[in-house]
């Protein structure tokens, strides 16, 4: 059966795997790393396009994954505020809504197409959500969002996206908001997962750093990386761990190695 197992220590490749990483040293050229960076937010509209609300199944997982959701109150019926930065079309923040009637979220994605998703969907509600169109990078959320008054930051397969020259001001960006004692809870590819393998010659943009065939990006993160991302930006580790697990194809008999990164850091 499938096994998970959270710790400090990366994913050891096989022979194998290390060989097929080792024979792919070529860099996507400079003209074409410069065209998907200025063209991201089209590729990424064009994702929702194709897949619609469907790609991603909703993550029912969130709350138990992150116990941190309720362990922030300081009493059971506490109203939250959060932030789902990085959105996509609400698989994460629907489900929470459900979920857990005292949250107020602030949402919001890269991709214009997929925060009309989010609007047109039958839970949105103004009245427990505002959802925006933002660039991270760029977009200043305090257009959007008071200063000092989210409790909860979620960053889930979000800043993998993001070229890694621009990551840190994603966290600059989202530290305004976040009170002051609060987190930003994270998870997202973790070095030597299965996607990283998986990519072709030629679709290499930098350490650790790919691009798929419909030109959106992803970045695999080590520990060592994410710690000093954070820390650069004045937030504070809480919990910062590779979280191994096993996917099984029954149906092909095929183990699959998945390898994500889980953190909690706080703003002081």
């Amino acid at each position: 059966g499938a096994f998970q197992k959270k710790g400090h220590s990366a994913r050891v490749l096989s022979p194998e795997e290390a060989e097929r990483l080792a024979k792919d040293p070529v860099l996507v050229s400079e003209f074409k790393q410069l065209k998907l960076e200025k063209e991201a937010q089209k590729n990424w509209d064009l994702f929702y396009k194709r897949n619609s609300t469907n790609f991603f199944k909703d993550r029912h997982w969130t709350t138990r994954e992150f116990q941190e959701l309720k362990a922030c109150r300081e009493f059971a019926d506490q109203k939250l505020t959060i932030l789902e930065a990085g959105c996509g079309v609400g698989n994460c923040l629907f489900p929470l809504l459900e979920e857990d009637l005292n949250i107020f979220a602030y949402a919001c994605d890269f991709s214009p197409r997929a925060v009309e998703y989010v609007k047109k969907n039958a839970l949105y509600t103004t009245e427990r959500c505002k959802v925006f169109q933002c660039d991270l990078t760029k977009d200043d959320l305090l257009d959007n969002i008071p200063a000092d008054s989210v409790d909860v930051v979620t960053l889930i397969f979000v800043l993998s996206a993001i070229h890694p020259d621009k990551m840190n001001l994603v966290l600059k960006n989202i530290y305004k908001v976040l009170k002051p004692g609060k987190c930003v809870l994270f998870r997202d590819y973790g070095l030597y997962d299965h996607a990283m393998l998986r990519f072709k010659s030629g679709s290499k943009l930098g350490e650790n750093f790919y691009v798929r065939q419909d030109g959106t990006r992803s970045y695999f993160f080590t520990k060592g990386f994410l710690s000093q991302l954070f820390k650069a930006e004045g937030y504070e580790q809480v919990v910062n761990e590779y979280v191994q697990r096993e996917t099984v194809n029954r149906k092909e008999d095929l183990r699959v190695p998945r390898v994500f990164l889980q953190g909690k850091f706080q703003k002081p």
